[in-house]
């Protein structure tokens, strides 16, 4: 029997002795329990570097999603939702306190440390009655906080048999495939929650991080499948010189390995990255290894037979790593399904704020490319799709640009709970109970990325996106400026900084590039002018 069940038979028997004022007071108290239970709960699913366009709601998809389609179709499909800092950690960091890199003070993967004292949005919510968990990966480096549960991976976490960090203090390695295991422990902590308090729940998955691992029964799929080079695949880069000095080109040996990111192994290779990829391969057992290398050694003897050259050999690191992400994503979407398949047979879907997203967005292929970190669209976008509780109404697409740091206030507003001002977000509630276009909705998004010197090696760069217009300056150790008009260059191959027909909206972009930063706090351009 429920809290206030017990309460209101409680009732009963005290009014029956006559005693009024019990009466009302237990009344209360099971109304406001009541209550509490019908404040939707949040479960919130978040992966690592998947992509909109490898989410078939979203169109144009090589590859079907039918799982988080279902999400879109039920619900609302955003289609300008935007990171603030296009990186793992980063982006983790502005979800969970709902402010800028520079605010909450986790700007980079390679240094940072989140300060888990600060006010975060999970504590927020646990202070409003909320049960907290997360499960899955964190990749903050400190203790989580504000969780009533975590068990979390460690560090970057593996795709076979990884090692989970509990919270009582102790590791395990827990046996399987780790999008699998995730999800086996989200649907256990929901059977085993209070089922009398709301709750929201943080699954985070490593999928689809590098270096794309897929699970053992899915290793075969895609292999017939040849899928088409991206329009601008073969982009040279010309006017903009950041992204000439990057490194995460599908076809440089240094930056895609071969063995690392391709699997193409043969014993005897010796390499930092051969080391880093039979580590992950070697924690199958004896059984599922030889599964794994029977499949991988017949790729790798084609492979050596009749080897590639050139742009051959650049277009066949791109099949591969499209064949592995591809496997990736379909075991994702499947445990999705899972996922709603338990909300629903568990009664709790219709009254559950259902959320996908990823911490940002991932280069599939454009401009030559894998991995994310710069501001153009592939990853400054990212996918996001929610199925929304009684009393929300809004469906189909929402065309307003919203951020990563919306989460927090929207969390904290669907739990009636308090806004506090130094969050940076704004609350989606609004669109959601279906208010179109609200007279105060943004009208561009502020973006600062700061890990550089670093892995592939893309400069530190801030800027403004409005709905047609894009600015970015790249500084530290160059000194570049980047304008784009979306409208005619989708794709942002022509850099129009400097040019003479864009002079007005140039100056337009720095006007409100500035008020951007001071609206946020950003010192950025006084720290670049005391220099």
């Amino acid at each position: 029997m429920k809290t206030y069940d017990l309460l209101l038979s409680a009732n009963s028997l005290l009014l029956n002795r006559g005693s009024v004022f019990s009466h009302f007071l237990i009344l209360s108290i099971s109304q406001s329990l009541w209550a509490q239970q019908q404040r939707p709960n949040i479960v919130y699913i978040m992966t690592d570097d998947h992509t909109a366009q490898m989410m078939s709601c979203y169109g144009n998809s090589p590859i079907q999603t039918p799982n988080l389609d279902r999400i879109a179709n039920e619900g609302v499909r955003f289609t300008r939702s935007f990171v603030a800092n296009s990186l793992s950690g980063p982006s983790r960091a502005c979800m969970i306190t709902g402010k800028l890199s520079h605010k909450n003070g986790f700007t980079n993967n390679e240094h940072g440390v989140f300060d888990g004292t600060q006010q975060t949005m999970p504590k927020l919510m646990q202070a409003a009655g909320y049960q907290t968990a997360l499960i899955g990966k964190w990749h903050l480096v400190s203790t989580p906080t504000g969780f009533n549960h975590y068990d979390i991976l460690s560090g970057q976490g593996e795709y076979y048999n990884p090692t989970f960090i509990h919270d009582n203090g102790t590791r395990s390695i827990e046996k399987g495939y780790c999008t699998d295991i995730i999800t086996d422990k989200s649907i256990q902590w929901m059977e085993e929650r209070d089922k009398t308090k709301p709750f929201i729940l943080f699954v985070h998955h490593k999928a689809c991080h590098r270096d794309w691992l897929p699970k053992l029964e899915d290793m075969r799929l895609f292999e017939d499948q040849v899928f088409p080079l991206p329009d601008n695949f073969w982009d040279t880069w010309e006017g903009r010189v950041a992204a000439q000095q990057q490194e995460m080109s599908i076809g440089s040996a240094h930056d895609m390995d071969i063995v690392y990111d391709n699997k193409i192994y043969s014993p005897g290779d010796k390499t930092r990255l051969t080391w880093s990829y039979l580590n992950y391969v070697n924690r199958l057992d004896s059984a599922d290894r030889a599964r794994y290398f029977e499949f991988h050694d017949s790729i790798t003897a084609a492979f050596k037979a009749y080897p590639p050259r050139g742009r051959a050999l650049t277009e066949y690191k791109f099949q591969r790593y499209m064949r592995d992400y591809c496997k990736v994503t379909k075991s994702l979407d499947d445990n999705v399904g899972r996922l709603m398949k338990y909300l629903e047979d568990s009664g709790l879907l219709d009254n559950t704020l259902v959320v996908y997203t990823s911490d940002q967005g991932f280069y599939m292929g454009e401009h030559g490319w894998f991995d994310k970190r710069f501001m153009y669209e592939e990853s400054l976008n990212t996918p996001l799709v929610m199925r929304l509780p009684k009393g929300y109404e809004r469906r189909g697409i929402i065309d307003e640009m919203v951020q990563n740091i919306d989460y927090a206030p929207t969390f904290l507003d669907m739990a009636g709970a308090n806004i506090p001002e130094d969050i940076q977000g704004m609350s989606l509630t609004p669109l959601l109970k279906g208010e179109k276009s609200p007279k105060k909705w943004r009208n561009a998004i502020y973006y600062h990325y700061y890990e550089f010197p670093a892995e592939h090696m893309v400069k530190r760069h801030y800027g403004i996106r409005t709905g047609r217009y894009k600015l970015i300056h790249f500084y530290q150790d160059i000194d570049q400026w980047e304008l784009y008009d979306l409208k005619t260059d989708p794709t942002e191959m022509h850099n129009l900084y400097g040019n003479p027909a864009y002079r007005k909206v140039q100056q337009q972009m720095h006007k409100r590039l500035t008020q951007l930063q001071q609206h946020y706090d950003d010192p950025i351009e006084q720290e670049l002018q005391q220099k």
